[in-house]
C-alpha cells in the first residue's frame, strides 16, 4: 500500500508542470495533469472516428501515463523541432524512476503503455497520438492562436507536426481541423 500511496503522491507534481498554451477563457497557463484528464474524455468521446478500431479502455490508459516522464523532463511543445532525443531519452529515466516506485509487476505494466504510447505501434497508440496533437490545436484555435504567436509558430509547421499522427489515427478529426486551421491562418493567429 506504501509503493502505491508514495506513486500517487509523485504523480501530484504533474500538476505543477506548466504547457504553454491556456485553458479556455482562463489567463494562466495549463498543467500537464489537467492535459492528460482532457485527453482521456476526448479519445473517449472521439473514439467511434478511429482510424481502426480501439480498446477505449487502452487508449485512456495511454493517455494517462504518456507524460508522466515531463515530471522529471519537463514538459516540450509538441512544436518544437529539433532535440527529441534526449528530450524523450529523459522522459524515460523519468517514467522508470516513477513507476521503479510501485510494486514491480505493477510498474513494468505502467512503463510497457508509456512505451506502447511511445511507439505508436497499435491501433490504440496511434488513435491516443492523434488525440495527444489535436488537443494543443483545438484550444489555440479557442483562443486565437495564443501560444503559436507568444512562440513563434508558423502555420507550416504546425501542420507538419500534427497532420501526419493525426490523419493515422483518427482521420475524421483531421478532416474537422484542416479547414480551421486554414481559416486561423486567414486571421493571422500564427506566428513568424
Amino acid at each position: 500500500m506504501q509503493q502505491i500511496v508514495d506513486f500517487i503522491l509523485e504523480l501530484d507534481k504533474l500538476k505543477g508542470v506548466t504547457r504553454k498554451v491556456k485553458p479556455v477563457g482562463l489567463d494562466r497557463y495549463e498543467n500537464s495533469a489537467e492535459h492528460s484528464w482532457q485527453l482521456a474524455l476526448m479519445a473517449a468521446s472521439l473514439a467511434r472516428y478511429a482510424k481502426s478500431p480501439v480498446d477505449i479502455n487502452r487508449v485512456i490508459s495511454l493517455l494517462l501515463v504518456h507524460d508522466i516522464g515531463e515530471i522529471d523532463a519537463g514538459d516540450t511543445m509538441v512544436f518544437v523541432e529539433g532535440g527529441w532525443e534526449e528530450r524523450k531519452a529523459a522522459e524515460l529515466a523519468g517514467v522508470k524512476r516513477i513507476f521503479g516506485l510501485l510494486p514491480e509487476e505493477q510498474g513494468a505494466a505502467f512503463l510497457a503503455l508509456w512505451l506502447e504510447f511511445e511507439d505508436g505501434d497499435t491501433a490504440e497508440s496511434r488513435f491516443a497520438h492523434s488525440i495527444d496533437r489535436a488537443m494543443p490545436v483545438l484550444l489555440n484555435l479557442s483562443n486565437e492562436g495564443q501560444s503559436w504567436r507568444e512562440n513563434s509558430v508558423s502555420y507550416d509547421r504546425v501542420v507538419r507536426r500534427i497532420a501526419p499522427e493525426i490523419q493515422a489515427g483518427c482521420p475524421a478529426l483531421w478532416d474537422y481541423l484542416e479547414g480551421r486551421l486554414e481559416d486561423a491562418r486567414r486571421m493571422g493567429w500564427f506566428g513568424a
